[in-house]
């Protein structure tokens, strides 16, 4: 199936407007579309230290296996299981007790008939011994062991290759490793991982109004709020943030920033139709504006295109509208080139709405809601611009382009922040 091709647009709307707008569909088709030109990232080495979050590069294999020997599984008496049979806690049967089996202590000695030798969780079994009696099941005397139950052989030993055997695939290329994926290479003595490099993405962040993050406001200035946000955001989809200082709204500086290197470039603030926006007429400029404006609330003003092996976004400077577009496009596009789902990464689950959601026909709504048991409580303030209507949120319901909305009762699907 052919994806649907966006439509020719005037790349300067400056104080004209947008005469129309692509839809969500368009958008999210041309990225799925020129993805495949951008996703051969390099390969590279990182410790195992470094390694939980990255994506593996290529299957891993053991060369060894795990366990190693056969060990122990309980504190208790190797001995062989044939010795205990019959014992009862009325019927103890005496054996003789040789020594002690340590972890990374073994006993060097050979376990015969009629002896055992004392031994913890996790230490080699001795040599002519099959099993682990329990140190709950035994009693003393003296330096013999009085068995006061029965256990087969092997029971309460861990046999060799039990957890991983030589050639097992521990890791598949393309896994986003877990700290317990970790662990398992660390139990093969996997040292160093091939993964694939996190894609670089520049993030510039644009306006004459603007202090730097965490700066108080002062006068008619107010302080950055997208750049820690987004550099958040990329860290949580597996790419590498760089940031810069903030840009003004100065076409040469802006042309600058969008000209270093990187794999992605994010340009928050200058994208929509205000005297000042100078970006989407630098982009077509610099390289292609594939779109700009979409049939969405909030993030209309998002662009998107391409400046030569870069893929460039162009986000909306309302904090909201900047979270909006993230998660439904650039955040695709850097998941995937970081080798993860494209998908939302959000959990989902569904509830019921204590009130009416409203949209209009034509367009997709990005909907804050409060989740209270079973139910979604719509956030009241909906503004662009309101970013504490997302920290207030528990998460956000999409309305499609063709609903007006949802009435009162309607079980819908909930995105999870």
């Amino acid at each position: 199936m052919t994806s649907p091709k966006p439509r020719h647009i005037n790349a300067d709307v400056r104080m004209r407007g947008f005469a129309d707008r692509s839809t969500v569909e368009v958008a999210t088709a041309w990225i799925d579309d020129v993805l495949p030109n951008f996703s051969a990232l390099p390969v590279e080495q990182v410790a195992l230290s470094d390694a939980a979050g990255r994506v593996v590069a290529q299957e891993i294999v053991s060369r060894v296996n795990v366990p190693s020997f056969p060990r122990s599984m309980m504190d208790g008496f190797a001995l062989r299981g044939e010795d205990t049979y019959g014992a009862t806690p009325y019927n103890h049967l005496q054996l003789k007790i040789l020594g002690t089996s340590l972890p990374g202590e073994p006993f060097a000695g050979h376990v015969g008939p009629g002896e055992a030798v004392r031994i913890m969780t996790g230490a080699p079994l001795p040599a002519g011994a099959d099993a682990v009696l329990p140190v709950e099941e035994t009693e003393l005397a003296e330096t013999n062991l009085l068995a006061a139950g029965q256990v087969p052989p092997g029971k309460h030993v861990g046999q060799i290759g039990e957890d991983i055997r030589i050639g097992d695939a521990v890791i598949r290329a393309a896994r986003w490793l877990r700290p317990q994926d970790v662990g398992a290479l660390s139990s093969i003595g996997c040292a160093h991982v091939q993964v694939i490099r996190r894609p670089r993405v520049h993030v510039v962040i644009t306006g004459n109004e603007l202090l730097s993050a965490g700066s108080m406001a002062s006068g008619f200035h107010i302080a950055d709020s997208n750049g820690p946000m987004l550099a958040a955001l990329v860290s949580r989809d597996g790419g590498e943030p760089l940031m810069s200082a903030i840009v003004p709204d100065r076409p040469e500086q802006i042309r600058a920033a969008l000209a270093q290197p990187a794999d992605i470039v994010l340009v928050s603030g200058g994208s929509s139709v205000g005297q000042e926006d100078h970006v989407p007429a630098l982009l077509a400029e610099m390289g292609e504006l594939a779109i700009h404006g979409i049939a969405m609330r909030p993030s209309s003003p998002t662009g998107m295109g391409r400046l030569g092996d870069r893929l460039v976004f162009l986000l909306p400077g309302n904090p909201v509208s900047c979270l909006c577009a993230y998660d439904f496009f650039a955040g695709r596009a850097i998941r995937a080139l970081a080798g993860l789902d494209k998908d939302w990464p959000y959990r989902r689950r569904r509830a019921r709405l204590t009130r009416k959601l409203v949209s209009t026909v034509g367009r997709v709504d990005y909907a804050r809601v409060q989740v209270m048991g079973d139910e979604l409580e719509p956030v009241s303030v909906s503004g662009a611009s309101i970013l504490s209507s997302t920290t207030r949120a528990d998460g956000f319901v999409i309305i499609p382009a063709d609903s007006e909305g949802y009435p009162p009762g309607t079980e819908v699907e909930v995105y999870l922040y």
